[in-house]
């Protein structure tokens, strides 16, 4: 299926690895959407003519910064928040000292491995559909954001972010009709 993807499509999925390993889980269909809200294309210019920037996104979902981490309602329920420890650490070692440790030794460091959630994958397959259903042969980042206009926390997430999942895909109409290849 990625072999179809133009080099848009494939920075949406980069940037949201790149998202899902920062807060230290798999990629879910939020983390695509910053990553189309993110990556060059028609997509992103209509996210953002919605106010959908990366940093809306990643402040509706939770931690501008996208190094939330996640509450934990058996340690709220003691009175410890994550989010205090993680500004109180960083503010005394730095930012990313909670960080992971780089590898030891000379050898460079694998970036650990992230699993895509079950409606991630369902999301681009979903692209796939809609790339088909405008009998495009290519899946661009508009085709990835069309399918995840499909998924509910997706459309919450830009609901959270002030944008309307209804002219976002209005929006996208005139950019998904075009015939051309995506950068």
């Amino acid at each position: 299926m990625f072999e179809r993807f133009t080099k848009g499509a494939r920075a949406v999925v980069v940037q949201a690895l790149a998202e899902a390993r920062e807060r230290g889980g798999a990629v879910d269909t939020q983390h695509l959407l910053i990553g189309v809200a993110g990556s060059p294309g028609d997509a992103a210019r209509v996210l953002a003519a919605h106010g959908a920037t990366p940093d809306v996104l990643r402040g509706a979902l939770g931690g501008g910064s996208g190094t939330a981490l996640e509450p934990d309602p058996a340690l709220a329920a003691i009175g410890i928040d994550l989010e205090e420890v993680r500004r109180r650490t960083e503010a005394a070692f730095g930012p990313g000292a909670l960080d992971r440790a780089p590898g030891r030794g000379g050898r460079r460091r694998r970036p650990p491995h992230v699993p895509f959630t079950p409606r991630a994958k369902q999301a681009l397959e979903r692209s796939l559909h809609e790339a088909r259903a405008r009998r495009d042969n290519y899946v661009g980042s508009e085709h990835v954001l069309l399918g995840l206009l499909h998924d509910q926390d997706a459309t919450a997430l830009l609901q959270r972010a002030g944008a309307s999942p209804e002219r976002v895909r209005a929006g996208l109409e005139p950019a998904g009709s075009r015939r051309g290849r995506e950068a």
